[in-house]
């Protein structure tokens, strides 16, 4: 099949990542995918295709797009990218386009999808089936109501197929879109998409970062960078106080998307056994040679811990309920602390550290659904036949 897959990320890379996961388990088809936020090194395997739609972004209200073009407007790039995907879709004629998120955010970005998805119905690019591809929360709406409706009356007559990547046992969508039933179209629970990884890797990973026998390996992590200056501060300098204590290391992540004077600051405070840099590829690798993990509370980061079951600290990002409810509904399935904004001076995290790196990695793999982009790409295979 062809399939084009759109994702519009807009201030972490969280659904990017997500997304990528899922279009590298279509290995038995051709895959485009389309993204329009800021650049980002990605690993691609070979039957994915990529094309970076000019950038648009969001504030932290997410009520404002932002043009990634200095020399551009937000008119002038929309109007760009809506003849980039008009032009892929009548040049490619793909079986299958994957939306993410879409409608039940990114409602920003109905400019380009809207007419699209009018096209795809009206027939023009042949027959394209329009499948939905969500997470496992959606964020809370100042009117759910008028909310609801528009992702109904959008998901219902301009879409196929709804695909949840979550374990439905445990956070059903229900629980954050309360007319589940009013969903016309079939909806389907994967499993969590997880990034896959093994204990070798990141046995393999301590031996090249020189980790010494008996000393703790601390990742920290802060996802796409923008809301975790804070708390990557506090780790650096709870370090600092450990080091006292216990021979650590710690390797941290700021995020791609960090602004650049708070990365450099958080490099000022570096220092011999303390590395910072934005970003890696080899992340669950990391996660599997780590004796502790220090992280906000995404998706992908919190099946990340999940899939390693790594002894961990998470901060969720308070702003929304998103990090906050799936940090409680995973807290069994893990050695996890959940620390709060109030929990981040020096002194009582390396508190909190040290206590932490006195537990055990958990034995096996969590009793979850884990393996979304698998079973989402075989489920595709087997409903595109019908």
């Amino acid at each position: 099949m062809n399939i084009i897959f759109y994702c519009q990320y807009v201030w972490g890379m969280g659904h990017l990542v997500r997304s990528l996961e899922f279009a590298r388990a279509l290995s038995d088809h051709e895959v485009t995918l389309v993204a329009g936020g800021q650049d980002v090194q990605l690993d691609l395997p070979a039957h994915v295709n990529f094309v970076r739609l000019p950038t648009l972004y969001m504030d932290e209200q997410f009520t404002t797009l932002i043009s990634g073009d200095p020399g551009r407007t937000v008119e002038q790039i929309q109007r760009a990218r809506r003849r980039i995907l008009h032009g892929l879709f009548k040049r490619q004629q793909p079986d299958i386009f994957i939306v993410e998120l879409y409608p039940f955010g990114r409602s920003m970005f109905g400019f380009e999808l809207d007419p699209l998805l009018e096209d795809i119905r009206g027939g023009k690019f042949g027959n394209v089936k329009t499948v939905c591809s969500l997470r496992d929360i959606l964020v809370e709406k100042k009117n759910p109501a008028a909310f609801e409706n528009r992702v109904l009356k959008k998901l219902n007559t301009g879409f196929d197929l709804l695909l949840v990547h979550s374990d439905g046992s445990l956070l059903p969508l229900d629980d954050t879109f309360a007319r589940v039933a009013d969903i016309d179209i079939p909806v389907i629970y994967t499993g969590f998409i997880t990034r896959q990884g093994n204990p070798a890797a990141g046995q393999r990973l301590r031996r090249e970062l020189g980790i010494a026998p008996g000393q703790k390996l601390i990742v920290a992590s802060a996802g796409g960078g923008r809301s975790g200056h804070r708390l990557m501060t506090a780790v650096l300098d709870a370090c600092r106080l450990l080091h006292d204590r216990l021979p650590v290391r710690l390797e941290a992540f700021a995020g791609p998307f960090m602004e650049e004077h708070e990365y450099k600051s958080l490099g000022a405070r570096s220092g011999p056994g303390l590395r910072v840099r934005r970003y890696t590829k080899r992340f669950v690798d990391y996660l599997w040679a780590a004796d502790l993990s220090v992280s906000l509370a995404g998706y992908n980061t919190c099946m990340d811990l999940l899939s390693t079951g790594v002894p961990a600290l998470v901060c969720p990002y308070s702003r929304q309920q998103e990090q906050p409810l799936r940090v409680e509904k995973i807290k069994n399935f893990l050695p996890l602390r959940i620390l709060s904004e109030n929990d981040l001076d020096p002194v009582g995290l390396s508190d909190d550290m040290a206590q932490m790196l006195s537990r055990t990695r958990r034995p096996g793999p969590a009793p979850l659904d884990l393996d979304g982009a698998r079973q989402a790409a075989g489920f595709l295979n087997r409903w595109a036949d019908t």
